[in-house]
């Protein structure tokens, strides 16, 4: 199974909002994470794990606690390769690009709700 298939709308987000907004965001849209753009260029992610760890500082602009190294992966890949880098990098959440601009995300639920659609051997590793 193709990630487009089962990918979801990104929200996106100005590195600008604090993270009483993003968390707000979050919460209103029922969402875990969200892609943090600037002028047309993604910078970075902030989750809700992201927010749960500052949550004493809710002011805090998200462009100082965001994650800047993104993994993402292409629509036209398979579920399998989804699940094998959220595993190597330990990450819950993970944009979806066609060439170099983000159109989705996928994240675990999406994964575990498609199990039967993975490879078994990805369950051997």
């Amino acid at each position: 199974m193709r990630i487009k298939e089962i990918m979801k709308e990104t929200f996106i987000v100005s590195p600008k909002i604090n993270l009483k907004e993003a968390a707000e965001k979050m919460t209103n849209n029922e969402i875990g994470s969200l892609v943090v753009v600037e002028d047309n260029k993604t910078i970075g992610i902030i989750t809700e794990k992201d927010i749960i760890r500052n949550i004493s500082s809710l002011k805090k602009k998200i462009s100082e606690i965001m994650s800047e190294q993104i993994v993402s992966i292409d629509e036209e890949e398979n579920i399998d390769n989804a699940a094998e880098l959220m595993a190597k990098n330990k990450i819950k959440h993970l944009p979806v690009t066609s060439g170099e601009e983000i159109v989705g995300i996928i994240t675990i639920s999406d994964l575990i709700k498609h199990c039967e659609d993975l490879n078994e051997d990805f369950f051997l590793d």
